[in-house]
């Protein structure tokens, strides 16, 4: 099971690099457009905020990073924070802005989690 634990949260971690791309360097191009679904001016208006959220998804790629590479029970502590601070903003996104975040975000971290918590 720490095998599939570890192999869960560098999944989440390489999701949230992803989102960090997208969110940070394509917010005006086409997949960020589509991802959004904003046209080419409302992308323009927002890319600060969207450049904003795709580094705070860089940092939780880090953290999720440090947690796998980070000995125990540090690594362990830090797979646990940062997956639950993944879950909290899945959570709080699908709610608030668009609900295909609670399966995109919400969802994996969940599992991942829960998967860390096992495996202890």
């Amino acid at each position: 099971m720490e095998t599939t634990a570890r192999v869960l949260v560098g999944l989440v971690a390489a999701l949230h690099v992803y989102f960090l791309v997208l969110e940070m360097f394509l917010w005006e191009k086409r997949p960020g457009r589509e991802l959004s679904g904003f046209d080419a001016s409302l992308a323009r208006a927002t890319a600060p905020l969207a450049t904003n959220q795709g580094l705070y998804n860089g940092f939780l790629a880090a953290g999720l990073v440090w947690g796998l590479i980070a000995g125990d029970p540090t690594g362990f502590r830090a797979r646990v924070f940062f997956l639950v601070c993944v879950l909290i903003a899945g959570l709080y996104g699908g709610l608030t802005a668009n609900r295909r975040i609670l399966i995109a975000q919400a969802l994996p971290g969940a599992l991942a989690l829960t998967a860390v918590l096992i495996a202890r």
